[in-house]
């Protein structure tokens, strides 16, 4: 039985994050049994999950002496583990964008997400926002989107706009990777 708990209110707009433990995994879930994420409690900094390894492939894109450098973006949280990886283990300064405050309070309690600091920054906000303001968003070397709902069946944000704007964050060289994992036969249209 997972041992759920719920942080913060979120409202009725957001599913509440939720957490499951097996077998030393530590799990994200948004009051649903989906996976949002995962941590291997003894290697924090490791990538539990494939989906994750394979937002990574980022890296063999990029110059190997440039990987560890420059601005990653990540839009949509999860359990944190693009991020960890980013600012922890390959030392790069991190912008994370995520609208539900309750993911965010589970991840620093939970998923050893730490503090913002003058190379991480946390925005509790929308995506959509972030891309769309020309003053907030900040150009980026590696953009990696991840955004899913509770229901985990495709993405939420997935219209030609919002790639388009996203396209307009990369900076020259830089690589965006997107998760189109999905119930719902989207992948061909998101493509």
């Amino acid at each position: 039985t997972p041992d759920c708990m719920n942080p913060r209110a979120t409202g009725p707009e957001l599913a509440p994050a939720t957490i499951s433990e097996h077998d030393g995994v530590r799990y994200l879930h948004l009051g649903t049994p989906w996976v949002q994420g995962a941590m291997r409690i003894n290697k924090s900094l490791a990538l539990e999950l494939e989906y994750v390894q394979r937002m990574m492939v980022w890296m063999l894109f990029r110059p190997e002496a440039k990987v560890s450098t420059g601005h990653a973006v990540q839009l949509g949280l999860g359990a944190a583990a693009i991020t960890r990886f980013c600012h922890s283990t390959l030392r790069m300064r991190t912008t994370v964008v995520e609208l539900n405050p309750s993911v965010i309070d589970a991840c620093r309690m939970f998923f050893r997400l730490p503090q913002d600091s003058a190379r991480l920054q946390v925005l509790q906000m929308n995506a959509a926002d972030y891309v769309a303001d020309g003053e907030l968003a900040q150009t980026a070397n590696v953009l990696c989107v991840d955004l899913y709902d509770h229901n985990a069946a495709s993405p939420v944000l997935d219209s030609e706009l919002f790639y388009r704007r996203c396209r307009r964050l990369l900076d020259d060289g830089g690589v965006m990777t997107v998760n189109l994992f999905g119930r719902d036969a989207s992948f061909e249209r998101s493509a």
